[in-house]
């Protein structure tokens, strides 16, 4: 019994090739996946599929897998991001998220809602986090958003997590997938940096401060196998360390596929 993935993008990439699990699940690894998205036709899109694939969940006795956020859009900015939390999301992106996770839980399907921070690794669409930022760097210039942070983690990370939670038979909640550490922009600006082996040009721009922490207290209990990640203060390094510069085992600069992953 294979598990069917949706979706063109990195994670749906990585979740057809690694995911082992014998469940009868569908993940929808597919939809708006840029928190500065505000417009109504992409969010109409998704919900579209949203409701189509959960219908067939239903009918077909499926697990719904549903990939959300864990974004600043959802929690706000302050604070511990936690599941129980009662969200009033800041932007356009994350009360769609929102309501995108109210409609799979309303479904009649199965569900399962997993959200997400900066999932990074090999194939990530150019767009995102880790790769803008060696793609600027390497250039010679780099934008700084001052006042922001970032939770990133491994995406071998996130599809042992999701193995383990369809192998187990997890369903009916809300997990956040995250490492537990926000780092400020410019820590992650530096160590690419110091990887690439240059200093470039900072373009700075002030944001609204960032100091929301998302707890990842849920997904280490349900999966024990979290405590062997590395996550604290050193697991940034050794994720630069694997994904950036060009002695690195798994570049986030390999070939890009298609957009649309859902990942915040």
């Amino acid at each position: 019994m294979s598990v069917e993935v949706i979706g063109n993008g990195f994670i749906a990439w990585h979740a057809r090739r690694y995911l082992t699990a014998d469940a009868r699940a569908t993940v929808l690894a597919s939809g708006v996946s840029s928190t500065s998205t505000v417009g109504e036709e992409h969010f109409r899109r998704e919900a579209d599929l949203v409701r189509d694939t959960a219908r067939r969940c239903r009918e077909h006795g499926r697990l719904l897998v549903y990939l959300s956020s864990a974004a600043t859009a959802l929690y706000g900015r302050r604070g511990v991001g936690r599941e129980d939390t009662r969200l009033v999301p800041i932007t356009p992106y994350g009360r769609h998220k929102l309501t995108m996770e109210e409609l799979v839980a309303a479904s009649g399907a199965a569900w399962l809602t997993l959200r997400l921070t900066n999932i990074t690794g090999p194939r990530q669409n150019p767009a995102q986090l880790l790769p803008s930022l060696v793609r600027q760097i390497r250039t010679g210039a780099v934008t700084v958003h001052r006042g922001a942070r970032r939770d990133v983690v491994d995406v071998r990370h996130f599809i042992t997590v999701l193995e383990r939670l369809l192998g187990a038979g997890v369903h009916g909640r809300i997990i956040n997938v995250a490492s537990g550490v926000a780092s400020p922009i410019e820590e992650i600006i530096d160590g690419i940096e110091a990887r690439l082996g240059r200093r470039v040009n900072r373009n700075i721009l002030d944001v609204p401060v960032e100091a929301v922490r998302i707890s990842n207290r849920c997904m280490r209990t349900l999966v024990p196998e979290a405590e062997e990640f590395g996550f604290g203060a050193r697991y940034l390094d050794r994720l630069l360390d694997r994904y950036v510069g060009p002695e690195s085992p798994d570049s986030t600069t390999a070939t890009a596929v298609e957009a649309g992953t859902g990942t915040p």
